[in-house]
């Protein structure tokens, strides 16, 4: 690994790019097995790596602002 970038890492916290669907869950007040169907079903865009299912940050913050800007509409 490249030492300059082990000395930034060292002192830096790392801003998590991705969430596991538990993570998720609790973030939006959801059940885990409901969490899973909505990855299962496309409703909640991931990632999988190797057995591994991971949720972006970015689609967590369009999934919430979505439904923020439909209760707005509404």
């Amino acid at each position: 690994m490249n030492q300059s970038f082990e000395s930034s890492l060292s002192g830096a916290e790392v801003a998590r790019k991705t969430y596991t669907v538990r993570e998720v869950s609790r973030i939006l007040g959801i059940g885990r097995n409901t969490a899973y169907e909505a990855v299962k079903t496309g409703d909640i865009p991931s990632v999988t790596i190797g057995r591994r299912v991971l949720i972006p940050h970015c689609a967590v913050e369009r999934l919430l602002t979505g439904a923020a800007a439909e209760k707005l509409a509404a």
